[in-house]
């Protein structure tokens, strides 16, 4: 009777094999975010503007943990440096609000992987980019701006805050919903992943209306900030 090519592969031929796969995954990944990046970049509120590019990145995050997430966007961040106004510093804020964000949330879901886990972690993620983007606006956006510190300070509340939940909000409610999609697709293309997002119960109801809830509620406050700063 003859053995299985999987009973008889090597078991580093196996490991290998799931590796270049992985590479494979993440590198797409990057990809759609870096193309994201280029294609949907909005105008929002003063220079800033919105791209869906973590979304990608935390799918990355979800499948393979915080490191993935990290190095997804950096090798995005790096793609977008020749394309960028505000050069390398441009590049150190995009890292640092990306990672805020889908490395949060992912550290989180790989904790509790279901959809309960997502839920939490992207809630999570919104509100640790949210608070940390004030920081490193006041510390960095003075030096690509050609400002002062003190004119840095009103802008935290009145235009670096409102964008960043509002960014933040828009990616998490897409990330929630798309999520379960994005893995038929990688099976369907013959990508075999491990994930415990398949989960129907009450809890994933739960837990969908939750990150919608959170986002929208991100995005109203992002709007009413943004309407009585007019």
């Amino acid at each position: 009777m003859k053995k299985s090519a999987a009973i008889n592969a090597p078991a580093g031929s196996v490991r290998s094999d799931s590796a270049v796969r992985r590479l494979v995954v993440l590198a797409l990944l990057s990809a759609l975010g870096f193309v994201s990046m280029l294609i949907f970049k909005v105008p929002v509120i003063s220079f800033l503007k919105y791209e869906p590019k973590d979304i990608f990145i935390t799918f990355a995050g979800f499948l393979y943990g915080p490191a993935a997430a990290l190095a997804c966007a950096a090798v995005t961040a790096l793609l977008e440096l020749p394309f960028s106004s505000t050069g390398v510093i441009g590049m150190i804020m995009n890292l640092i609000s990306s990672a805020a964000f889908a490395c949060t949330a992912s550290l989180i879901y790989k904790k509790r992987r279901d959809m309960f886990g997502a839920a939490i972690g992207l809630l999570c993620g919104l509100a640790v980019m949210s608070i940390s983007m004030l920081l490193w606006n006041y510390l960095i956006s003075p030096l690509y701006m050609g400002v002062t510190r003190e004119q840095i300070v009103p802008m935290l509340t009145s235009v670096f805050l409102p964008f960043n939940l509002l960014k933040a909000g828009i990616n998490a409610g897409i990330s929630i919903l798309l999520y379960r999609p994005f893995l038929r697709a990688l099976h369907l293309c013959g990508f075999s992943v491990d994930s415990h997002f398949e989960d129907s119960s009450k809890k994933s109801s739960i837990a969908l209306i939750a990150v919608l809830g959170g986002a929208v509620l991100a995005i109203c406050i992002a709007a009413v900030i943004m309407l009585n700063r007019q």
